[in-house]
């Protein structure tokens, strides 16, 4: 019991600190990928760093509630449109 209580701590941490911090750094680069610039170096190790995250913690989200599960889908969504996006830009300079 015990190890619930502390998993879902966690868990509020990171939803937490995904809201606060990372979805709005997110949404700056999408705005900016959709403008048509490049990824900066900062932008990359900062995505690689919230995949790198998500898998780390995928474990919590096996117990977690449908609606936790489809938000992480449409963050996974938001990641995939950014990086598709960012090459795309890319591949046009």
């Amino acid at each position: 019991m015990e190890k619930n209580i502390k998993d879902k701590a966690v868990l509020e941490t990171l939803i937490e600190r995904f809201q606060k911090h990372r979805l709005p750094r997110l949404m700056d680069i999408k705005k900016n990928v959709d403008q048509g610039e490049m990824l900066s170096e900062y932008d990359i190790e900062f995505l690689e760093q919230v995949f790198k995250d998500a898998r780390q913690n995928d474990h919590y989200l096996q117990t977690a509630d449908d609606e936790l599960k489809a938000l992480m889908m449409k963050v996974l969504s938001l990641y995939q449109g950014i990086t598709e996006k960012a090459l795309e830009n890319e591949q046009k300079k």
